[in-house]
């Protein structure tokens, strides 16, 4: 059943939802121990969708998603990929489907449009890596504009993060094969958390959210539970975040090109203290 959205819609219709309402709702699926006794048992995996995303008409890219929270990612991966300048530039969105296949058609401003057509992205459809289907180096190293030097969070809101994080990720309580993306405000509080299979597809969810609820999210920082990977990054930059904290650590050229970009990038280890890798240290390291 398809739905249809209207992004300046302050008041959505309440079935807005209603086509997608039950959709990430992890199956539970038996299975039978390998052991001398073959006991049986059951347990939740975690589900995913093919999401066909068109605009003005035109196949863009097919994308494996998790099937929830759908409409935040659509609007967050048009963003963090700049298929659209502003979320402004999406004047209509129509989502259709079931189960394991779904349409996402937008409707773009010309500008936009045109935009697209100059430097058109195929993605074949891989959860894992956000530069799928990029056809030159310009794409996979683009020209990003650099952000506004912003403060770093402090240092009390990154106390047991891990922690926080965990207790937020509810999908994953539940399946245990979920990546997250998480919002985290100036008072050091959760307060938007969106998981996926894919890592770069749950950041594009919660950017999505982010400029959807008009949350000033310049106040707070972001943090992933993945591999802070270069696709991340200029997401990140794109999407004009100026906090990044990552549970795993960040690759060498994720670094450079956050020290480039002015993006606050910080590394929660398992053990020891948060590790800042931009801005650059002032002191000598040993």
């Amino acid at each position: 059943m398809p739905y249809r959205s209207n992004p300046v819609d302050d008041n959505p219709h309440p079935l807005r939802y209603a086509a997608v309402a039950t959709a990430g709702v992890a199956n539970r699926q038996g299975f039978i121990e390998l052991d001398t006794n073959g006991s049986a048992g059951a347990t939740v995996l975690a589900e995913e969708c093919a999401l066909a995303l068109s605009y003005n008409g035109i196949a863009q890219a097919v994308m494996m998603v998790s099937p929830h929270d759908l409409e935040d990612f659509v609007f967050g991966f048009s963003l963090s990929n700049g298929l659209v300048g502003s979320t402004d530039e999406i004047f209509d969105l129509v989502l259709s489907g079931e189960g394991g296949h779904w349409q996402a058609g937008l409707q773009i401003s010309s500008r936009a449009f045109h935009a697209l057509t100059l430097q058109r992205r195929h993605l074949a459809g891989s959860s894992g890596c956000g530069l799928c289907g990029v056809e030159s180096m310009a794409l996979a190293l683009p020209n990003l504009t650099p952000l506004s030097r912003s403060g770093l969070p402090p240092l009390e809101h990154l106390a047991d993060l891990r922690g926080r994080i965990a207790h937020a990720q509810q999908l994953a309580r539940a399946s245990g094969a979920m990546h997250a993306a998480l919002y985290v405000d100036e008072q050091g509080a959760i307060t938007l958390c969106r998981e996926d299979i894919g890592r770069h597809n749950a950041l594009d969810k919660l950017i999505g959210a982010l400029y959807r609820q008009q949350i000033d999210y310049k106040r707070g920082f972001v943090a992933v539970t993945s591999r802070c990977s270069l696709e991340l990054i200029h997401k990140a930059i794109r999407a004009q975040l100026p906090t990044l904290v990552s549970l795993s650590a960040p690759t060498a050229l994720s670094v450079d090109w956050a020290i480039r970009h002015g993006l606050n990038l910080i590394h929660m280890p398992h053990s020891g203290a948060p590790r800042l890798y931009t801005p650059q240290p002032t002191r000598d390291l040993a």
